[in-house]
């Protein structure tokens, strides 16, 4: 489904296909703002495990 897409790039769809802001995914996940931009733009390393579970969680 997502190939060999970045991670930056899924994050980004599933927040977008989840209707969520950038804001709504932080307060759900407790990843901040920030965090979550500089990921969706590839300007940070591959995120640690308990970062993705808890985007993962915020996504639903």
């Amino acid at each position: 489904m997502y190939g060999e897409k970045p991670f930056g790039a899924i994050l980004r769809g599933l927040r977008q296909n989840g209707r969520l802001t950038m804001e709504d995914l932080a307060e759900a996940s407790g990843v901040s703002v920030r965090a979550i931009g500089d990921m969706e733009r590839g300007r940070s390393r591959v995120p640690q495990r308990r970062t993705v579970v808890a985007l993962a969680e915020g996504l639903g």
